[in-house]
């Protein structure tokens, strides 16, 4: 009997395959790879694809994928420090519709002047809608932020909000919000947030953007760093508009688990805190015992540490 493998177990059996090259600071394993350069940066590539009816709805306005599909790259980018250099675009269109390509030409550019990000390649094919980038970034040498140097006693700080992505998942899937604008724009038109992760250099041990959850990402921490995690409820950084959808449905779990915000998680050594420049929220902290844990209302109860599955 065959058993279907997950998306984790595809992505560790290529791992293993993978060749020793002295060029290859970091393979997979990160949000990007790091290649070295002889000019004291390293080369941070990453790659995305987004696929209709699996990470955006059919019918979705192509202005919003296109920038959404650049943001998430340039999320990437931003968890490892690295400054976003140029990209490649890689389109399958099942028509090929000019008012439609057009207007995805219009918020992926729109991006990319704003972080001055140039296309430099890519390709086209025709097929059922499925969107790639890869991006390129330079990161100086030896200091890109990786997922793996989280140490116990670190304390654990978020940028922005959490779970406004997911309500607007949530207002499009028929919740009624009473001001829907906010959490609708950062599910469709997230912020990578390139300067915050900059900013983090030499003060962060361990970043990853949250683009699949707060419990599923900061578990990826936890896991390459061989760490545990506690975080406080209290101190999560909820909207008023998430606070209201967990009072109407009793939906706490939302803001933990759901994906798309694509703010920064990183840990920080506490002798290094008073060392951000950036607005953040301090969640928790890194623990020696493995395992990720909430406390809620003074009761600590674990959770289960899970990313959203392609392949569930």
């Amino acid at each position: 009997m065959t058993h279907p493998i997950s998306e984790f177990s595809l992505i560790d059996h290529f791992f293993k395959r993978q060749t020793t090259n002295p060029s290859v600071a970091q393979g997979i394993g990160d949000d990007c790879a790091l290649l070295s350069m002889p000019n004291g940066y390293e080369l941070a590539i990453t790659t995305d694809t987004m696929v209709e009816n699996v990470h955006f709805f059919a019918g979705c306005d192509p202005y919003y994928l296109g920038h959404k599909l650049l943001a998430v790259n340039l999320s990437d980018l931003a968890s490892m420090g690295a400054k976003p250099l140029a990209v490649t675009l890689a389109l399958t269109v099942p028509k090929v519709d000019e008012n439609w390509l057009e207007a995805f030409a219009d918020g992926f550019f729109a991006l990319a002047e704003r972080y001055s990000v140039d296309l430099i390649g890519g390709d086209t094919t025709s097929g059922p809608l499925t969107l790639t980038v890869t991006a390129l970034g330079l990161v100086p040498t030896g200091q890109a932020i990786k997922r793996s140097a989280a140490n116990s006693g670190d304390i654990i700080c978020v940028t922005g909000h959490l779970g406004n992505a997911g309500l607007g998942l949530k207002i499009n899937q028929g919740y009624g919000c009473k001001q829907p604008d906010a959490a609708l724009k950062r599910f469709n038109q997230p912020e990578p947030q390139v300067a915050f992760g900059q900013a983090l250099i030499g003060i962060a041990n361990a970043c990853i953007d949250i683009s699949d959850g707060l419990v599923g990402d900061l578990g990826h921490i936890l896991q390459q760093s061989q760490v545990g995690a506690c975080i406080e409820w209290e101190a999560l950084p909820l909207s008023t508009e998430v606070l209201t959808y967990i009072e109407d449905t009793g939906d706490w779990v939302m803001p933990l688990t759901a994906g798309d915000d694509y703010e920064l998680c990183f840990t920080v050594s506490p002798d290094k805190v008073q060392n951000l420049k950036i607005p953040h929220t301090k969640i928790g902290a890194i623990e020696s015992l493995p395992g990720l844990r909430l406390n809620k209302s003074g009761s600590i109860q674990p959770l289960e540490v899970k990313s959203f599955e392609h392949f569930s």
